[in-house]
Order: C-alpha cells, then sequence, then structure tokens
C-alpha cells in the first residue's frame, strides 16, 4: 500500500492532470452546441446549470434596461439561462443571465457569480462548506483534546496517542498519513491545476473513474481513509475501554486536523513533499516494528519478539 501511494504522489508530475479537451470538429455539430461546449469547458458549467446564492443578497441588472435592478437573497435557487461577452466591460467582460422564475431574471458579472454562489449539487455544497469553515472546526476540535487531556492529567491517568504510547496497531498511524496525502494532493490541484478543481467543484463525482489521473487519485485516497477509518475502530474497541477509546479517537481526530493543516500549508511553499517522504519513512519504520514480534503472551496478549518473561505482566511463557 505505502509504494502504491509512492507511485501515486511521484507520477503526479508525469501524467496529465487536466480534463480532456472537447472534440469540437464534426460538421454535423450545431454551432450552437459547440459554444455551449466550449464555453463549458472553458468555465465550467453552461446553459442550465442549477446554483444557489451563498452570500446574503445578490443584485442582478434587468439588462438592457438601465438602472433596473432585481435582488436574491441566501438560499433562492437560480438556472444560468444565457451567455454574454462584453469586451468593454473592464472589470469583467463574461456577463451570465440567470432566472429564480419567470418574474425575476437579471444578468450578474461571472467574478459575482463564482463570488455569491455555489451549485446545487450536493457534493459541491459540502466542498464549499468544508473550505469555509475547517479552521473554526479545527479549533473546535483541538480545544475539546486539550481540555480532555488536561483533565485526564489532572486525575493522572495514562492517556494513550496515535505514535506515542499508541495501540497495538498500524491503522491509526496510516489514517493519519492517508489524511497527510489527500491534504499534499488537493493542495498539488490548487497550485498546479487549478481549473481541474474548478470543473470538479461545478461538476462533481465520487467515482474515480472518468476523471483526470490527480483527481482520481485524490478520490482514491479518500475512500481508503474511509475503509482504514472502520479499521481503527474495530482494533481501537477491541483493545480500549469505551472511555479510553472515545479520548484515544479525539486525539486522533487532532492529529489528522493538524496533518491537513500543515501539509496544506507546506506543500504550498513546495516543502510538503519532502515532509511527506519523511512522514512515509516513519510509517515503514512503525511496520517494520510491528512485524517484528512472532510470539504473544499466553497471560495478557501482548506480543513478544521471543519467549520469556513478559515485560507487560510479568508472565513466562515458554
Amino acid at each position: 500500500m505505502l509504494s502504491f501511494l509512492f507511485l501515486f504522489n511521484s507520477s503526479f508530475f508525469l501524467l496529465s492532470c487536466h480534463y480532456p479537451q472537447p472534440d469540437l470538429s464534426s460538421e454535423e455539430m450545431k454551432e450552437s452546441t459547440k459554444d455551449s461546449i466550449s464555453y463549458f469547458y472553458e468555465h465550467h458549467y453552461t446553459y442550465n446549470t442549477n446554483l444557489e446564492v451563498q452570500a446574503d443578497s445578490v443584485t442582478l441588472e434587468c439588462l438592457p434596461v438601465k438602472n433596473s435592478f432585481v435582488n436574491l437573497y441566501k438560499g433562492d435557487r437560480v438556472v444560468v439561462a444565457e451567455l454574454a461577452v462584453h469586451p468593454a466591460d473592464s472589470i469583467d467582460s463574461v456577463w451570465v443571465k440567470l432566472a429564480h422564475s419567470q418574474e425575476v431574471q437579471g444578468w450578474v458579472r461571472e467574478r459575482d457569480l463564482r463570488k455569491s454562489f455555489v451549485p446545487t449539487d450536493s457534493i459541491s455544497q459540502f466542498i464549499h462548506l468544508f473550505s469555509n469553515t475547517h479552521a473554526s472546526y479545527f479549533v473546535v476540535v483541538f480545544a475539546l483534546f486539550v481540555g480532555a487531556y488536561l483533565f485526564r492529567a489532572f486525575r493522572r491517568k495514562q492517556l494513550q496517542m496515535v505514535y506515542f504510547n499508541d495501540i497495538d496497531s498500524i491503522y491509526p498511524l496510516f489514517l493519519c498519513l492517508l489524511m497527510a496525502f489527500s491534504a499534499t494532493v488537493y493542495e498539488s490541484i490548487q497550485v498546479f491545476a487549478p481549473d481541474t478543481w474548478q470543473h470538479f467543484y461545478y461538476n462533481p463525482t465520487l467515482s474515480p473513474f472518468k476523471v483526470p489521473f490527480i483527481l482520481s487519485v485524490f478520490l482514491l485516497s479518500i475512500w481508503i481513509f474511509l475503509i482504514v477509518f472502520l479499521a481503527v475502530l474495530d482494533d481501537l474497541f477491541r483493545q480500549l475501554t469505551p472511555t479510553a477509546a472515545l479520548f484515544y479517537l479525539l486525539g486522533l481526530t487532532s492529529s489528522c486536523i493538524f496533518c491537513y493543516f500543515f501539509f496544506i500549508l507546506t506543500t504550498h511553499i513546495y516543502v510538503g513533499y519532502l515532509f511527506l517522504m519523511c512522514f512515509m519513512a516513519l510509517f515503514v519504520k512503525k511496520v517494520r516494528k510491528n512485524s517484528g514480534y512472532k510470539y504473544r503472551c499466553g497471560h495478557c496478549g501482548a506480543k513478544l519478539y521471543e519467549k520469556g518473561i513478559c515485560p507487560h505482566c510479568g508472565a513466562i511463557n515458554e
């Protein structure tokens, strides 16, 4: 699995990371259809695309009538009805006509459309929500973990954490590695292929197939993350009490969030790839250490390198 992840990370710079350009050479295709497809490829949305207002309010201009406006409010849904290019406009040459109803229609600059509207697709809505609120979520989760840690420390009880005083499983550290890898790939798309992410944002899918290679890597990493998370839960509640497992999960969540932000920031300045390689090496070291155990204690079930006295419970294993 580690080699698989390393191959994906290395191949990013060698393989295409853009959606293929549509073939518009067919003579049977109408000019209006060609224009629509071309616009869709360049701007990532087209006629009849459904959008929802996310800003508190948006003003649409009722062109060609001057000084005539209509207002839309947060939660209102619209559909793209028409597109126009105004080369003389120094702010934004692309204008989009939006229709809320037969009576409420108007034009808005594409720049304002991208700021104030989001696609109605649930995946696009989640992307928008997460990208605008993840910082506050991080603060809340981290604060909860710190509070829980101080409470446990005050009561002088041992607190288990991923990698430090970890449970007998490689899955928690692998989960953090997957989060770091996903964050690195995500930020790589933002830096090297922002148009690819924009197209995915307006036309999302959960399938890792029939998308550019780098998006396929990202989606696969998300699916693997969910599978490994289930494995973590299985190991966690078999080895710890429910209370200890809850505290461990809180610490693991904080660790994953820290990995996300750390690799987002470091990848943006290109050193995140080096840190990711170091993280992979750390994970390999952990796997090798776990694979060195050949025996288990007959009394407490702890892993042993060799037979003899168990360092955990003192039982003699022969």
